[in-house]
């Protein structure tokens, strides 16, 4: 076995000067370029708050998205009463493109057309690229106004009594000026799974007897998520109710509900299209008897539930408004474009200098070719820092 060897003095002070001479060159790139690049650094290195509301906009609407006149009070009073909003105007945008078929997606699959003397019901589909299934659908009841639909669908204490999937539905919070809600609700869902849960964030907006009533999954740090019920967050449920002509008549006594409606419920996509197909319209012929009893009970002075009082609270706009939120979103996407245009051009200046510092370096203090691949590699690490940035 051979002995080993230990190295004398006159062995490492040879070692040790040769990794000076390696390192010291790449120590000096290093210096250069952070020296280089904080000479050139951007305005927003120099400003954090300048850096914030360049790469990251505020959550709070900007000038264009403000809310219209006669709610701006009630819209500070939320944001005290009720912190960040879970639902707001953007959602109504979203809600009004599709109403208007403005929303850009695939087109609709009719599948299912039935009535009854006094409500008639279409039902379409579309599957995005990613996603769950999309469902869009048009009811239309004889004889209703929007007012008793919009509270006919948003009293949770009286759906108990028509919906025999919902089996449980609280209100974690609300808001008393705007009428925003958080509800909590578990649904019973086949006994081969688990009942599903939900954290619904909902807000009507008001524009003229036309109602946009706008649901979606949140999320509540509150109330923690347990293994049963299985909590559903991808959720979105969202209704336009307005005045329509009467199928009888011609004249404006019906009212028409175009929903949209699409959540992931944990069960693979094409099963969950096949069990709506044959369950639709079973759910679907409970909405006119529930309507009616509904509509005898409020002629009857029945007092009305929190919900229902909070369908009653809604924000006043108009469709000029709903016209310029469009506006005003097309504006701010062209101006983050064009800011976004901007920014390798800023970045650019630093990244070539630290990579042609580099290389002079490499090629001036050293004829190594080990030296040199050192050097641009840390250069390519520089440039890739400058891309992340």
């Amino acid at each position: 076995m051979p002995l080993p060897i230990f190295p004398t003095p006159t062995l490492i002070i040879p070692i040790i000067t040769d990794l000076a001479v390696f390192i010291t060159p790449l120590w000096i790139a290093v210096i250069v370029g952070v020296i280089l690049g904080w000479a050139w650094k951007p305005k927003w290195a120099f400003d954090p708050k300048h850096a914030l509301q360049k790469l990251r906009p505020p959550r709070s609407p900007n000038p264009a998205f403000t809310y219209p006149a006669t709610t701006t009070t009630a819209a500070a009073g939320e944001k005290r009463a009720t912190g960040n909003a879970v639902v707001t105007e953007h959602d109504l945008l979203h809600l009004w493109k599709l109403v208007e078929e403005k929303d850009g997606g695939p087109a609709w699959n009719q599948m299912m057309d039935r009535s009854t003397p006094t409500m008639s019901y279409q039902a379409w589909r579309r599957d995005p690229e990613s996603g769950p299934p999309q469902y869009r659908s048009r009811t239309v009841f004889e004889d209703a106004s929007p007012e008793l639909v919009r509270d006919f669908f948003w009293d949770d204490e009286f759906r108990l009594k028509w919906d025999d999937m919902l089996i449980h539905a609280s209100t974690i919070q609300e808001c008393a000026l705007t009428g925003a809600m958080m509800v909590h609700w578990v649904r019973k869902f086949p006994f081969f799974c688990s009942d599903r849960e939900y954290i619904i964030g909902r807000r009507i907006w008001d524009a003229g007897q036309i109602y946009y009533c706008v649901t979606k999954g949140v999320p509540c740090p509150s109330m923690p998520k347990h293994n049963k019920p299985k909590r559903v967050d991808l959720y979105y449920s969202s209704w336009c109710i307005r005045p329509v002509k009467s199928r009888k008549d011609g004249q404006l006594t019906s009212c028409e509900i175009l929903l949209f409606h699409h959540e992931d419920m944990g069960i693979p996509w094409e099963i969950a299209k096949l069990g709506v197909r044959q369950g639709m319209w079973g759910a679907v012929k409970k909405f006119d008897p529930g309507l009616r009893t509904y509509e005898k009970e409020r002629a009857s002075g029945v007092p009305l539930s929190p919900c229902a009082r909070a369908a009653n609270i809604n924000t006043k706009i108009s469709m000029d408004y709903l016209s310029s939120l469009e506006n005003s979103t097309t504006d701010l996407l062209e101006t983050e474009n064009e800011d976004s245009s901007d920014k390798p051009v800023g970045r650019n200046i630093p990244k070539l200098l630290i990579v042609g510092g580099a290389i002079a370096l490499a090629c001036t203090l050293d004829q190594g070719l080990l030296t040199k691949a050192v050097i641009f590699g840390v250069a390519r690490r520089f440039a890739k820092m400058g891309r992340r940035l």
